[in-house]
């Protein structure tokens, strides 16, 4: 992970882009992995750790009706978590995650190991169902290691344009 999370400091020093996470399920992984290296201050601009619907609502803009309409474990929710970091941060990428890492808290219809990662740049926001499995805490880490897999993608193509 350690070399992911290098590779995404440099590609952001490349292309000159911030970030910011908004976190449910990962309750301020993301973000320690983020700062985990020196240096990440020029890249990283803050998180917020939403657990809560109605602090999904109250720091991230998130529609109230929205979430009775969807549920927190939701594309929608998940990609309103990731516009409305980038925004309150001011920073120029936003990601987000909200799901069940268990291991109470599941239904039939979304189970223990049901995550939706966002990512939001600009005017584009994209999505992402991961069907995990594992402990708690093997599921915050395969979501954040998923999360940020995209995040490097995504940067990388940035800095090849």
């Amino acid at each position: 992970m350690e070399e992911l999370i290098e590779r995404i400091h440099t590609l952001c020093l490349k292309t000159k882009l911030t970030l910011a996470t908004a976190e449910s399920c990962t309750g301020g992984r993301l973000a320690s992995l983020l700062t985990s290296i020196s240096g990440a201050s020029n890249v990283f601009r803050s998180g917020v750790i939403a657990y809560s619907a109605d602090c999904k609502t109250s720091l991230l803009g998130v529609s109230a009706d929205l979430i009775t309409k969807h549920t927190v474990v939701s594309s929608e929710v998940a990609e309103a978590m990731a516009c409305g970091v980038t925004q309150l941060i001011k920073a120029d990428i936003g990601l987000a995650t909200t799901g069940i890492a268990g291991p109470t808290g599941g239904t039939k219809q979304t189970p223990v190991g049901s995550v939706w990662i966002a990512l939001n740049y600009r005017e584009k926001t994209s999505s992402r169902l991961l069907h995990l499995s594992g402990n708690r805490a093997e599921i915050i880490e395969q979501t954040c290691h998923e999360l940020l897999t995209e995040l490097r993608q995504m940067l990388q193509t940035l800095a090849d344009e």
